[in-house]
């Protein structure tokens, strides 16, 4: 009787077993969507590196191009600025081509003839003649370039410009007095040889004045000198 009891119950627990799995197994009627699949990339140390190395030298590549561009504008800017101030200063009524060659042609002909003299001459020379020869052949554009050389001085150095007319002042009034003591001693002279001729034609008898040609000279002063009062007395 006992042994019937536990096979009939063993028999229901196997029973049981197999019909929970059936439930188990059992598949939905619905399909299951299946889950989605993220991959997250995580780069090495190695190419952490190299990146930081590509950016420092995409941005100092980036930085020296726009220094060396901004250089280039400047020096397009200096170069407009020079070809019109050139043109500014060169005149238009002047023939250029010869002038200019002429200048270098006595510029290096001081240079040449001051090779052998002393350290001031050789370096006298050469520019004073190049001064000399440019008021020469190209007057108007030296003219334009002292404007501006004295524009810049007034505008970047007014201390310096102001001594600088100061002594041009007193260098044109020391030559106007040069000039005028020159002038009268050569009067002074031109008369002096007169009365010593005079006197020495008084002494000999000898017509020195005619043989000199003073008397024409003498003639036209006299007759400068009266026609000079007529035309003085003519006026109202």
């Amino acid at each position: 009787m006992l042994p019937t009891l536990v096979r009939r119950v063993g028999m229901v627990a196997a029973t049981g077993v197999v019909l929970a799995n059936d439930h188990q197994e059992k598949l939905p009627i619905y399909p299951i969507q299946s889950p989605e699949i993220l991959l997250q990339e995580t780069p090495s140390a190695l190419e952490k590196q190299i990146g930081q190395v590509r950016k420092t030298v995409s941005q100092t590549y980036g930085d020296a191009h726009a220094q060396v561009q901004g250089v280039v504008s400047k020096w397009i800017g200096v170069e407009h600025s020079v070809e019109n101030r050139v043109k500014s200063l060169i005149s238009p009524t002047e023939p250029v081509t010869p002038g200019i060659l002429y200048v270098g042609i006595a510029t290096l002909s001081g240079s040449v003839f001051a090779r052998n003299r002393i350290i001031l001459t050789r370096l006298a020379l050469p520019p004073t003649l190049l001064i000399l020869s440019m008021n020469q052949f190209l007057p108007q554009t030296t003219h334009n370039i002292r404007a501006y050389l004295s524009d810049l001085e007034d505008t970047y150095l007014p201390t310096f410009a102001q001594k600088h007319e100061t002594g041009k002042a007193h260098s044109t009034m020391g030559w106007e007095m040069l000039k005028e003591k020159v002038a009268s001693g050569r009067e002074s002279f031109g008369n002096g040889v007169e009365s010593a001729v005079d006197k020495l034609q008084e002494a000999t008898g000898l017509k020195v004045k005619e043989a000199m040609g003073w008397g024409n000279r003498v003639e036209s002063k006299v007759l400068d000198a009266v026609k000079s009062l007529g035309d003085s007395d003519k006026k109202p």
